[in-house]
């Protein structure tokens, strides 16, 4: 039987909030992420630097953090000259620094509030660092692909995270392929979260509405909800979701500037939006895990959180 500590900490708070970017943060500290694997590269460089953003979030106001595992794979470091022992070593430290994080912020503010680390897996598009992320557009054979996510999964759950973050995911056949292999797993859960195409298809063109029901079957997955997207499709993702699942619905979506995943950059948005200008619409519509992705940062999660201590 799954533990579900998603349910149990909305017992304690009406919304939970998630952390913000973490490659941004860590670019703003003077790293170089123009790499393949992204922010998985400083936990071989600079590890304290990952635990530092960790403990601002939480300093911040976040409830969870999630974990610097979102490009780290055996496949990802090899390319590196690290061998399956040396990189499922680098995913266990990513899971301690989030607890170190996480500990350290408890004892130096005596916070009674539910403090969750989540474990990243990122979906295999993530790997190919080509932007399929937010396409979805390739495939593998299902026990290829379940062969690709469990020795992060494995390793993240042995390193003791909270739940799982089945993050940015584009491609239903990945989400199917993660079901399956969460069943190998049975004392762990998940979120499930995913790229869109638009508010009723996730990326690689699936209707919601088949995403929702693979969910709502799956006992494992004990939310489910959007990620890396623009902030504009928030509001109508979130709705047709509510309309779907039952499960609790999370959003976490980029700073409201666009990407441009050919040339790595960011280029800013002509909406001025921000997840505190979202952040009553989003509850309205049905998201109790609230936090932000790409190009968000503690600033954003402060004035989320400090929404929450308002209500």
């Amino acid at each position: 039987m799954s533990r579900n500590p998603i349910a149990q900490a909305l017992t304690q708070t009406d919304t939970l909030i998630l952390d913000g970017a973490l490659a941004t943060e860590l670019e703003a500290r003077g790293c170089n992420l123009a790499d393949a694997l992204w922010s998985a590269k400083v936990l071989m460089e600079n590890p304290e630097l990952i635990y530092q953003v960790h403990h601002d979030y939480f300093a911040a106001g976040a409830h969870v953090a999630i974990t610097a595992s979102y490009q780290a794979t055996p496949q990802g470091f090899a390319a590196r000259g690290l061998d399956e022992a040396q990189a499922l070593a680098l995913i266990t430290q990513s899971v301690q620094l989030a607890q170190r994080a996480r500990d350290d912020y408890r004892a130096s503010s005596a916070s009674t509030a539910p403090l969750l680390v989540a474990g990243s897996v990122g979906p295999y598009g993530a790997f190919l660092a080509n932007g399929a992320e937010y396409r979805g557009d390739y495939a593998l054979p299902e026990e290829e692909m379940k062969a690709f996510h469990r020795p992060r999964v494995k390793a993240l759950l042995e390193a003791g995270v909270d739940l799982l973050a089945c993050e940015t995911l584009p491609s239903f056949a990945e989400a199917q392929a993660l079901v399956s292999l969460l069943a190998e797993f049975p004392a762990s859960s998940a979120w499930f979260s995913f790229t869109l195409r638009d508010a009723e298809h996730i990326s690689d063109g699936t209707p919601l509405s088949k995403v929702a029901e693979l969910v709502h079957a799956a006992p494992q997955v004990v939310a489910m909800g959007i990620n890396c997207v623009a902030l504009e499709s928030v509001t109508p993702a979130l709705r047709s979701l509510q309309a779907l699942c039952d499960k609790p619905l999370l959003v976490y979506p980029n700073s409201g500037e666009q990407y441009d995943a050919s040339s790595k950059t960011w280029h800013s948005a002509p909406s001025g939006c921000t997840l505190y200008d979202k952040f009553a619409e989003w509850q309205q519509a049905g998201a109790r895990l609230i936090g932000g992705c790409c190009r968000t940062t503690p600033q954003d999660i402060a004035a989320i959180a400090a929404c929450c201590q308002l209500q």
